[in-house]
């Protein structure tokens, strides 16, 4: 891939290269926020490394709002999470409904009811999986969802081998992705939940525009065939190239031939 050329990728893919992670945090931040400023559809929201900065940068942005913006912004405020660990707790520090609170809900003094999440500790995951997929129907659909990329190029998680058709439901989540995620789990893979709730595919590929947020050069080869190969099952992420308005923002170390 030439560093940050738009004719190496499909030409329904708008590339955005930028110096570093901070100045992509305050880029990604500035868009969720036009957004939530002339809300049509909710908001799709991942969490991760690579989101901490992003959700930091946005509550600054919220506190330089006037105070009427600010109030408009958290009164039509409507998001929907791409995923939860099954069996954690809301309160459990380690779930994404916790994460969502420390880096979200807090700083910009959102209602709690309006960030949603997948209920890790349904009794049924499946029977909640398919709730929480026809919560997002019936709220109209994803409007501008943000994504980051695994290592082994999930979304959300949907792990490989997965076909664009999927729809929200439980997976089990492959030793790679729990050891990439170990860092929020003191280090231990083996405390890393082995299932989770996650937005299918085709939840994702159905909102109107996508947000692909990369950085830091281990996810370069990642990226690389995410936008270069034929899309397979192989490679979730790589069925984006199929979306007709994705946006992918990365820094230089990302985007690296």
């Amino acid at each position: 891939m030439r560093h940050g050329s738009p004719s190496s990728t499909s030409p329904a893919i708008t590339p955005v290269v930028l110096a570093d992670a901070a100045s992509v945090a305050e880029r990604v931040a500035a868009l969720l926020l036009a957004d939530r400023l002339h809300p049509q559809r909710p908001l799709g929201l991942a969490t991760g490394r690579t989101m901490e900065p992003v959700y930091g940068a946005l509550a600054r942005r919220m506190a330089r709002l006037e105070a009427a913006l600010a109030t408009r912004v958290r009164d039509t405020w409507c998001s929907f999470n791409l995923d939860e660990y099954v069996g954690l707790a809301p309160q459990d520090p380690t779930s994404f409904a916790a994460t969502m609170a420390r880096q979200l809900v807090a700083p910009l003094g959102l209602d709690p009811e309006r960030v949603r999440l997948p209920d890790g500790q349904a009794a049924d995951p499946e029977a909640e999986a398919r709730r929480y997929g026809a919560a997002v129907s019936a709220a109209g659909g994803i409007g501008l969802q943000l994504l980051g990329l695994g290592l082994n190029g999930h979304v959300g998680f949907n792990e490989p081998p997965s076909d664009p058709a999927v729809a929200c439901r439980c997976v089990v989540l492959s030793d790679h992705t729990r050891r990439q995620n170990a860092g929020g789990f003191g280090g231990d893979p083996g405390a890393v939940p082995r299932q989770a709730i996650t937005l299918g595919l085709a939840e994702i590929l159905s909102a109107r525009r996508v947000l692909l947020v990369v950085t830091g050069a281990e996810k370069a080869a990642i990226l690389r065939r995410t936008l270069e190969e034929p899309p397979s099952a192989d490679l979730p992420a790589s069925w984006l190239q199929h979306h007709p308005a994705l946006t992918v923002i990365a820094d230089a170390d990302a985007m690296l031939s």
